[in-house]
């Protein structure tokens, strides 16, 4: 501003200059030019700023925005129906982590390619667009205790949100596309069959024959646990979740939910590869499948699908002890039978003893 200013007092001086040539021009008539043009530039900043004052806004937002960001900022509109992708909710915890406010202002000056979010640059002043972003953020935006929530929030907004959905109940694309359906964190019922160690297992090492992917490796031990951690507070508020007890999960524990590997089969049983391999070739391969990645003839009319052996969640979970205990007993609600009224104890010890050296130890 004050740039503009010198520019335009030396144009007013210089106009004058010339309208007033035939006055002789001395010092003091150049002061008195230079008073009059300080009086109404005076003036003119005192209407500038009544202009700014008097911007509301509120109804800026009312007039401009919530057409289709809503009332409430939430994108609850009559236009969301009808717009691919729907507009912005700034109530959501993914705007609290994605926004601030240089980014909500270049959005509203020069738009969103690919989505109805239009330039406005040529309608707003650059103060009225300004005012706008400060308004969206004071009232929309979640508060800072969510995004301080910083590390937990942000991965689960990268890595999770896309399946799970940004409020933890499952994403629109994902509940109707996804067989099984991603889990919905805020299902009392759901919550009930959770434990603190299944939800780490569950992020590390993902869950077989579902779409939940294994993390670890890409994600830190410390972000497995931070995430994990983020989900329970943020959706499972009534911690009703099986032995948790309101602890906090940590690196350590994520260290600790692979299975020890060195432990050998129960009652000091010496289990034998090559009869295992016969077991399991006349038993096992018509739901595990010969490779044991659970796609045998008969798995594609099994639901839940059979243990697939190479998944990650098996080779972390499944020691010599575990995979005895399955094949003996059997699984509940699930087409896996209980041998021992099949298979005698020395068989039950070999067939563990192949699938545990062919499919769940890591060349």
């Amino acid at each position: 501003m004050r740039l503009n200013y010198k520019i335009h007092k030396t144009t007013l001086l210089s106009n004058l200059r010339l309208q007033l040539s035939p006055i002789r021009y001395n010092k003091w008539t150049r002061l008195i030019l230079l008073l009059i043009i300080n009086l109404l530039a005076s003036k003119q900043l005192i209407v500038n700023a009544a202009n700014i004052t008097s911007i509301d806004p509120a109804k800026l937002y009312q007039h401009y925005c919530s057409v289709c960001h809503g009332d409430r900022g939430d994108g609850n509109s009559h236009a969301k129906q009808g717009l691919v992708p729907p507009p912005r909710d700034f109530t959501s915890p993914k705007s609290a982590i994605e926004l601030n406010q240089k980014r909500i202002i270049h959005a509203i000056k020069t738009g969103v390619p690919g989505t109805a979010m239009v330039a406005w640059k040529a309608t707003l002043s650059d103060l009225q667009i300004k005012s706008l972003a400060k308004y969206i953020q004071q009232n929309f935006l979640r508060s800072s205790t969510v995004t301080s929530a910083t590390q937990g929030s942000r991965i689960y907004a990268d890595y999770c949100s896309v399946c799970h959905g940004d409020t933890g109940k499952g994403a629109v694309w994902a509940t109707a596309g996804l067989r099984p359906r991603p889990v919905d964190f805020t299902n009392t019922k759901k919550q009930t069959q959770l434990n603190l160690n299944r939800m780490i297992k569950s992020v590390a090492y993902g869950r077989p024959e579902t779409a939940m992917t294994a993390w670890k490796g890409r994600l830190t031990d410390a972000q497995i646990a931070t995430v994990v951690n983020y989900i329970i507070n943020t959706f499972m508020s009534d911690k009703k979740i099986i032995g948790h007890n309101n602890q906090a999960s940590s690196p350590a524990m994520v260290k600790n939910t692979k299975a020890d590997m060195t432990l050998a089969l129960p009652n000091k049983f010496k289990g034998d590869f090559n009869r295992g391999a016969a077991l399991y070739q006349f038993n096992c391969t018509a739901c595990h499948g010969i490779e044991g990645d659970g796609r045998g003839p008969r798995a594609y009319f099994i639901n839940p699908k059979p243990r697939n052996f190479l998944h990650p969640a098996s080779r972390a979970s499944l020691n010599l002890p575990t995979l005895y205990q399955a094949i003996k007993k059997g699984k509940l609600r699930s087409e896996m039978p209980a041998w021992q009224t099949v298979l005698n104890k020395q068989q039950l010890a070999d067939v563990s003893k192949y699938v545990f050296k062919k499919f769940i130890q890591e060349k």
